[in-house]
């Protein structure tokens, strides 16, 4: 199947986004003369760095603004002073404009301040919005289920000069957070439990980064997002699948308080990557527990990480149009974000030559101090480019550790004894001897030269490919950092346990090898094609290392497999654009090409034990369509994801399970966190459950009572998480009081820096083999000595202060 043949609408001459359903209404709109001229906004909440999924939403809505001569508003949805930062604003400001575009104004929901408190009073007024003093848990109670209506509050017939008094009270500062609450007063039946007295205005005790002091009470989205959108002038309001029965009480709010031209909300499917998480809360435990190097390390799908790894803006922008907007949320394979950053770098990246696991080749009948100078043109012939740099080839030179066999294997095409092969550029050599140390490691080729061979072949010499190389005396010393995939599996959030499990351990390698010393006089930021190796450049942040320069891998080279996943991939997206059913590939399962289709296995346990095809592979995690839920079950997964902000997968469950729904209402009227009940529940209680027998009995001695007093522990910061998993076996075992346990073991997070420490000194000193190795380059050992040290807390040092610790005793032992 042709590749072209199985993408997305093409992107038309001039226009930013290709036709899709967005596009086709503002058509129609612009038609009809409902719109004179399209406005649309990106309204990022200013507390964390954005994400490839932010990218989709950033180019749909300044890319369709732009292609109808339109203006987008960059607007920070600053309503919660706890958790917003000055940092985030100016970090989502430079990723936009990376982006390559450009916002008509800058806004922030706190300019809108005064005008919401306004447009609240005007809802009192009108004996549509009132005070209520109902606690939280007394507003979720009243709230009813998907399968039982609501009661009204007993607050809710206060009287409208009573309402206004006590909002009057409440902005003024003289109750708490908790005490009141402003609720709409729509209807405590309604079937979308979103529209049953949604609350719009609460008490907050911070400081608001701009506002300061000012104010006590703050909107909450569902009231400030249309309303700001209103002021705005937004004409096409775009947001994700997720926002759908948001649009309810976002039109009942427009349809009361709006005067004039309307804005409208309109939901497109959001971008979910395989093998990647995008959720703020997990992205922070990478961060936090030391997987990752912070926010901007090139495995993460952050936007400043994919900039640091060497993507350029233009294969971001591309990738979005290839995957399209559609009305049904789906998985994208990586493969296509791949190819997309490989079309872009192959016009833009000269070649060069770059050789990551070196093995010297000495060309034997050359003269010492031989210097060969070759012209070596910089771009291939069927990629526009001009210009060539000087290489000089030596008597001895690095060739790829890879491109050797002392014994080849049936297709293996490089060098081995008695072959010949060309060094790319230079001359065809042929190897005659093969040097090992006396531990029988190959340490050294021995070769012949045919000096009359440049661009030609030596007669009756049959050579068998050509291999890049660089000068042993010449090349430049380099480390080169290889990433892949952060996960293990396609779907980290759907797989069993938590998610932190499934992290691949060999996401980052780093190797020492050699680049032409051609790349010296280059900006730095000039992206390469290393000849049969990938595409990289230099790192921004670590731009010379202790060993000399830093080279990140931004992309690996296409081959069959990469192409193949592509062309799936893109077939995915042209299905769901089009409305038809999805391809499905002979022998694979929809969702996503695997590592194993690579030829890698996707864990080290697979790596040594196979296992037979039938029961080896584990299809991803397909798609959730909530249409295929019956209406009650529909009811409880609107509950879960809308009121409760629970992801697709765990609302999903939890909506057409029973037993773990109650148990998930148990442990929330206990106390617990709805988002921290939810992992528990979908991913250890339901083990327990699906594995019956002895596990069954120890799930009847588990309480909600208990998993709340757990998950209470954890989102205090009482317990590392690691602590907590071993709690819950004991839970599961005697039903025991966690707290109990917590005080009795002593099992409280270790945060003092004196005793920490203490157990780094004895790591270090109980591991000199790898301190050594640390010293002499590895640095990606650090994550090693931070695993044993958690180790020997038992789990119960916290993470961020082993993992600053750590990297403060290293950094002491290198001076």
């Amino acid at each position: 199947m042709e590749a072209n043949k199985s993408s997305a609408p093409a992107v038309a001459a001039g226009r930013s986004v290709a036709p899709n359903f967005v596009t086709d209404i503002i058509d129609r709109d612009i038609a009809s003369g409902a719109v004179q001229r399209v406005v649309t906004r990106f309204p990022p909440e200013p507390n964390g760095y954005l994400h490839i999924g932010h990218a989709k939403a950033i180019c749909l809505d300044f890319g369709v603004a732009s292609d109808y001569g339109g203006i987008t508003y960059l607007r920070f949805d600053d309503t919660n002073p706890v958790t917003e930062d000055p940092e985030y604003v100016e970090a989502i400001q430079r990723d936009v404009r990376w982006l390559g575009f450009e916002w008509h104004d800058v806004r922030h929901a706190s300019d809108y301040f005064a005008q919401l408190h306004e447009y609240a009073l005007r809802l009192i007024e009108a004996g549509d919005a009132y005070v209520d003093s109902l606690t939280e848990d007394q507003i979720r109670e009243y709230r009813g289920s998907v399968t039982e209506p609501g009661r009204p509050s007993p607050f809710r017939d206060r009287s409208i000069s009573e309402n206004v008094e006590l909002f009057a009270r409440m902005r003024a500062g003289e109750f708490g957070p908790g005490e009141h609450v402003l609720r709409a007063k729509i209807d405590m039946a309604a079937a979308n439990m979103k529209m049953r007295d949604p609350i719009l205005y609460r008490i907050v005790d911070a400081t608001h980064y701009r506002t300061g002091n000012e104010w006590a009470v703050y909107p909450m989205y569902d009231f400030a997002h249309p309303l700001s959108d209103a002021i705005e002038g937004v004409t096409h309001s775009l947001c994700t699948l997720e926002f759908e029965n948001n649009r309810d009480i976002y039109d009942w709010l427009v349809e009361r308080l709006v005067d004039g031209q309307q804005p409208h909300q309109y939901e497109f499917a959001r971008l979910v990557l395989d093998y990647t998480v995008v959720s703020k809360r997990k992205l922070i435990r990478l961060v936090r527990e030391g997987v990752v190097n912070g926010w901007d390390d090139p495995r993460m799908p952050t936007i400043s990480a994919l900039r640091r790894k060497g993507v350029r803006p233009e294969a971001i922008r591309e990738f979005t149009n290839r995957i399209g907007v559609a009305k049904a949320n789906s998985r994208t394979d990586l493969a296509l974000l791949d190819s997309s950053v490989r079309d872009d770098l192959n016009a833009v990246a000269p070649r060069v030559m770059a050789v990551l696991e070196p093995l010297k080749l000495v060309l034997t009948n050359l003269p010492e101090g031989t210097r060969t100078e070759l012209d070596a043109p910089y771009w291939p012939p069927d990629v526009p480019g001009t210009g060539s740099r000087k290489l000089q080839l030596t008597r001895e030179v690095y060739i790829e550790r890879s491109d050797f066999a002392e014994e080849p294997s049936k297709g293996f095409k490089r060098l081995a004894p008695g072959r010949a092969v060309r060094l790319r550029h230079g001359y065809v050599v042929r190897l005659d001897e093969v040097v090992k140390d006396a531990a029988g490691e190959v340490v050294e080729l021995r070769a012949h030269a045919f000096t009359d061979s440049l661009g030609t072949n030596p007669p009756d010499v049959k050579v068998w490919a050509a291999l890049h190389w660089v000068s042993a005396s010449d090349g430049v010393p380099m480390t080169a950092r290889l990433f892949e995939r952060l996960f293990t599996v396609p779907d980290p959030d759907g797989a069993e346990g938590d998610f932190l499990d499934h992290v691949n351990p060999d996401a980052l390698r780093e190797v020492r090898g050699y680049v032409e010393p051609s790349v010296l006089c280059d900006a730095p930021d000039t992206r390469y094609q290393f000849e049969r190796v990938g595409y990289f450049w230099r790192d921004p942040v670590d731009d010379r290392g202790r060993d000399g320069l830093v080279f990140n891998r931004i992309v690996p080279l296409k081959d069959a497999r990469s192409k193949q996943a592509a062309d799936r991939a893109a077939d995915a997206v042209a299905d769901r654009v089009a409305g038809r059913a999805p391809h499905k590939a002979p022998g694979r399962a929809t969702g996503g090409a695997s590592e194993r289709e690579a030829g890698r296995p996707t864990t080290r346990a697979e790596a040594t034990t196979p296992a037979p095809e039938a029961t080896r592979a584990r299809p991803a995690k397909t798609a959730f369509d909530p249409a295929a839920l019956s209406p009650a079950q529909r009811e409880r997964y609107v509950t879960l994801a809308a009121e409760h902000g629970l992801g697709e997968h765990d609302a999903a469950v939890l909506a057409q399970n029973d037993a773990l729904y109650d148990f998930f209402a148990r442990a929330t009227a206990a106390g617990a966190a709805p988002r921290s009940a939810a992992t528990w529940v979908v991913q250890d209680v339901a083990r327990l459950l699906k594995d019956g027998g002895a596990a069954a009995q120890g799930a009847q001695r588990l309480t909600p009572e208990g998993l709340a007093e757990l998950t209470g522990l954890v989102d205090a910061g009482t317990v590392t998480v690691r602590v907590a998993k071993e709690l819950f076996a004991e839970l599961v075992e005697t039903g025991a009081s966690p707290a109990a346990l917590v005080a009795a073991r002593g099992l409280e997070r270790v945060t003092d820096d004196g005793a920490v420490l203490a157990v780094i000194e004895g790591v270090l000193t109980e591991h000199p083999a790898e301190l050594a190795a640390y010293r002499g380059g590895k640095a990606g050992l650090a994550g090693f000595f931070i695993g044993q040290v958690m180790r020997a807390t038992a789990g119960k040092a916290d993470p961020e202060v082993v993992k600053r610790l750590v990297a403060e005793a290293l950094a002491g032992d290198r001076e």
